[in-house]
């Protein structure tokens, strides 16, 4: 397939952008390299060093990967659209939105950038397909975050919540009522309903992946070779939080806790955020009568669980801090992740081995770790 990769340099990006080149696939990938530009701006920092995306894609040639590359702006619709034509993709995998709920609350420029960026990329992608080919394959990478954190209305279905209305007593889908956290999660909704009109009118083929907390740094094909090695965020930004715990713990700094630590999430390994984006290109939806959303996640954890692992395999002092988020002290969470299962998924779950190839990295990259940017996430 000729699948084209907006955000293709970026955490999630990139080690997708080498799993679907890797297994034959011809990859186009968009960035205008923003998110390096944040760590500028944030005077923040990978604990891996990061090499550029021009010594990046030398390298993929030698694993004789195809891999090409635009240094645009998606919020550009024109030049977007002139890829696309060159490029004529089957699929469009995106991830050219600014992923950090704690940025988004910054102040009011990332919140104004948040928006702007997320909603505009997405719509400018939707508006790509419907004019030069309705065909493509859209297949985005969302978030757990736009239902919220609660079993309120039980286990969290894949999108769609099943309710009766109660003047006709008929049982209808709805879109599952979004409880952004965050404007990160905010504009994130707002895709949400963005698909769903495009969807309606126009029967594009849409995959909508609702991701879990992301954990770890490298995946088999980064491992190849150095100069491919994947982000490793570990401050109070961008850092995912058992990333930043085990790095932490490795660096003989205090694991962090926010609150009590009773917040339960649900987590996905870097492999599988890959594994899943290639099962959806791969496995376009059969039907188009409505968006396809599943649910990326391989398992649910509480914050406080994932600190007691880290603590205890590596000998870190767990120290509870105010919790800078608006957000329940404590949830119950459980989540539906069949459809991808049902492709052929098998979840990587938490195990010491892999918390130990975090480990790894963050010991061998131990000299990078900038100790001021541990705690700076912003309240809200």
């Amino acid at each position: 397939m000729k699948i084209l990769i907006t955000g293709g340099d970026g955490f999630c990006g990139w080690p997708t952008s080498l799993k679907l080149a890797s297994e034959g696939h011809d990859i186009t990938i968009i960035d205008n390299l923003s998110r390096r530009l944040i760590d500028t701006e944030l005077q923040s920092n990978s604990l891996t060093d990061i090499y550029s995306i021009e010594e990046r894609l030398v390298a993929t040639k030698k694993q004789n990967w195809n891999i090409n590359f635009y240094n645009e702006d998606i919020k550009n619709y024109n030049r977007l659209f002139e890829i696309v034509v060159q490029t004529n993709p089957d699929a469009i995998v995106h991830f050219a939105e600014q992923r950090s709920a704690p940025y988004s609350m910054i102040g009011e420029k990332q919140r104004r950038y948040t928006v702007d960026n997320n909603v505009i990329t997405t719509h400018n992608i939707l508006n790509t397909i419907v004019d030069f080919k309705k065909d493509i394959h859209l297949v985005h990478l969302g978030t757990m975050g736009v239902y919220g954190y609660s079993k309120e209305f039980g286990e969290i279905p894949e999108g769609y919540l099943n309710v009766k209305i109660n003047s006709t007593q008929k049982d209808v889908d709805i879109l599952y009522p979004t409880n952004p956290g965050s404007i990160y999660h905010m504009s994130k909704s707002l895709d949400q309903i963005l698909f769903q009109y495009y969807n309606k009118n126009w029967n594009l083929k849409i995959t909508d992946l609702h991701q879990g907390i992301v954990w770890g740094t490298q995946t088999e094909q980064t491992k190849l070779n150095p100069v491919l090695v994947n982000r490793f965020d570990y401050d109070g930004i961008y850092g995912t939080v058992l990333n930043r715990f085990v790095s932490q713990a490795a660096t003989g700094n205090d694991i962090t806790v926010y609150g009590n630590g009773g917040q339960t999430r649900a987590f996905i390994h870097i492999e599988d955020t890959a594994k899943c984006i290639q099962i959806a290109c791969e496995n376009e939806p059969k039907n188009t009568d409505k968006v396809r959303i599943f649910n990326q996640v391989a398992e649910v954890k509480s914050v406080k669980e994932l600190a007691e692992i880290c603590s205890k395999s590596y000998n870190g002092n767990i120290k509870y801090i105010d919790n800078p988020r608006k957000e329940l002290s404590k949830n119950e969470l459980e989540v539906n992740n069949q459809g991808l299962k049902s492709l052929g998924f098998n979840p990587i779950t938490l195990s010491n081995s892999l918390i130990d190839d975090i480990k790894f990295v963050a010991l061998k990259m131990k000299s990078n770790l900038k100790k001021e940017n541990i705690l700076t996430s912003p309240k809200w």
